[in-house]
């Protein structure tokens, strides 16, 4: 990997772009799998579910390898600003390939509407990562970032069970107390610890305001989403866990929280 680190720095843009063909490819490979029989019978939930499984396969990968490399080498969660290897570099390099796909179909298949907040995360998330692979500053800060992805795995696995309608399921009961500890180890603790190192280093931090900026509408995000998800798992109200459990008419708005 580290004979790649040069051939990666020197096309960082045309590596991001091969890697959001290989996760297309993924999307490609994963549609000839079978798919639950509540989910094939609605166009919105198909789709839901191939762009989940895709996200899925990229959150397995990057969250394992992002806590991988900051086991491996410590100095990646400490020295956010300058430090990072060649595995780090490299994974800042597919994850970001995987945000190029995702918008991509996002905005190609037309549901641009519905999941603008989805869209709005991608380039806020591909603005610092970019940043990060052309300038070489902040790879192990966008390393750190990526200890979300560990809790976006029981995130993808409970809207896919929402999408085949198994919310009663024994695997759904289990996965929401393990979503609710993953979000709060793995997402927020992540977050508000850049947070908290880009406030006590800002006044020399190159791009400081834009990175805080960045930061705060990303937290802002996260504790919105955060309280949803309570309010969906722990305090649903009555009419509208019924309603989760009907047709496809309020599918969209309640794959939302």
């Amino acid at each position: 990997m580290e004979a790649l680190l040069p051939v990666l720095q020197r096309h960082p843009g045309l590596s991001v772009l091969v890697w959001a063909l290989m996760f297309r490819v993924a999307h490609r490979l994963l549609q000839n799998l079978p798919v639950p029989k509540a989910v094939a019978v609605d166009d919105f939930r198909s789709w839901k579910w191939r762009n989940l499984s895709v996200s899925m396969v990229h959150s397995l990968l990057t969250g394992t390898w992002a806590v991988t490399c900051v086991i491996i080498s410590p100095e990646l969660a400490t020295n956010i600003h300058s430090f990072y290897t060649a595995p780090a570099y490299m994974l800042i390099c597919i994850s970001s390939g995987y945000f190029v796909q995702d918008a991509g179909d996002i905005i190609l298949t037309r549901h641009a509407r519905g999941s603008w907040e989805f869209l709005i995360h991608h380039v806020l998330v591909l603005w610092c990562f970019l940043y990060s692979l052309y300038s070489h500053l902040y790879v192990a800060g966008a390393v750190v970032a990526l200890f979300v992805e560990v809790n976006s795995v029981t995130l993808h696995l409970r809207l896919m069970l929402k999408l085949a309608s198994q919310q009663s399921s024994p695997l759904y009961q289990i996965n929401k107390f393990l979503n609710l500890f993953t979000y709060i180890v793995f997402r927020l603790s992540a977050q508000f610890y850049l947070t908290y190192y880009i406030v006590q280093n800002y006044s020399w931090m190159d791009k400081g305001g834009y990175f805080l900026v960045t930061m705060t509408l990303m937290n802002t995000m996260i504790l919105i989403y955060f309280y949803r998800l309570l309010r969906a798992d722990f305090f649903p109200r009555s009419r509208a866990h019924m309603e989760q459990n009907g047709t496809h008419n309020n599918v969209k708005k309640f794959l939302t929280e």
